[in-house]
């Protein structure tokens, strides 16, 4: 949900951003997000039907230059990958941009109900209505 949303967001502000998604287990490569997770972002207009997983790399620590996760032990296993000094991107968790220092994971609706997509959507609408805000000003700046 937070690839579509983001990417949503960015094209609508203008912004010629490179935003991808990826997971640090292989298990469901290949394929679709939840249906509950399509229809969710379906409802707020945004199609991420045509999104497939896929698992991180090390060349995405150095294409990107933030790379986020949703939860903290999701951040964790991002740090054990990256190689110090060699790669570029910077880890954070997504709702440090609502919360900066609190270290909140957006909660997992996978075991949930469409309620808990809802829940899980929102606050990454939020969180990247903050990035927006944030990197949008920085780039007209420059």
């Amino acid at each position: 949900m937070a690839e579509g949303v983001l990417k949503d967001m960015a094209e609508k502000h203008g912004l010629d951003w490179e935003i991808d998604s990826a997971g640090t287990e292989y298990y469901h490569v290949g394929e679709k997000p939840d249906r509950r997770a399509i229809s969710q972002c379906r409802k707020c207009e945004i199609d991420i039907s045509h999104q497939r997983a896929r698992r991180i790399t090390s060349k995405d620590f150095e294409e990107f230059d933030i790379i986020y996760a949703l939860a903290d032990n999701v951040l964790d296993e991002l740090r054990e990958m990256k190689s110090p000094g060699k790669n570029h991107s910077s880890l954070r968790l997504l709702l440090d941009e609502l919360y900066p220092g609190e270290n909140r994971s957006v909660p997992d609706p996978w075991y949930g109900t469409e309620e808990d997509f809802q829940i899980a959507y929102d606050l990454i609408y939020s969180a990247c209505e903050a990035i927006i805000k944030r990197y949008a000003v920085l780039k007209t700046m420059r």
